[in-house]
Formats: C-alpha cells, sequence, structure tokens
C-alpha cells in the first residue's frame, strides 16, 4: 500500500487514523502490542494512525477485530 503523499492527505484517513490511535491509547496498548493482536506490521499502523496509509477494508477489519469493536465504530465520528 503506498504512502498517501503529504499534500494530498484524506481527512477521513486523519480521522479514521486519530480513532485507532484514541482507541488503542485507552486500552493502555502500544503499537507493537496492537499490531501483534491484530496482525497488522508496526511501521504500517503507525502510518494508518498518522493519516498517510491508504489502507484496505481488511486492515480496518483487523484492527477492529483486535480492537473487540465493529469496523464501522472506526469510521464513525
Amino acid at each position: 500500500m503506498p504512502t498517501v503523499p503529504k499534500d494530498t492527505v484524506s481527512p477521513l484517513l486523519r480521522r479514521i487514523g486519530a480513532r485507532v490511535k484514541h482507541l488503542r491509547e485507552e486500552r493502555g496498548w502500544s503499537q507493537t502490542r496492537l499490531a501483534t493482536r491484530s496482525g497488522v506490521n508496526r511501521v504500517y499502523l503507525s502510518g494508518i494512525e498518522r493519516g498517510i496509509r491508504n489502507f484496505t477494508i481488511l486492515h480496518l477489519a483487523k484492527l477492529a477485530r483486535a480492537l473487540k469493536i465493529k469496523a464501522g465504530a472506526l469510521l464513525d465520528d
């Protein structure tokens, strides 16, 4: 998956990334812990949280499963 050029970072990707980070931190988890639990590479997860990775729905599902929430919850404001 490519990194999104900084001048075209999507507000949607930023919001989802911020939501993932918030939920991870709320649980007291490191990026490494969420990466291990979800099967998403830690460096890739960092890019998702920063809103610079245009990730797939499969990544979204893996993260939601690891966080024990519905995937749609990551899309909610």
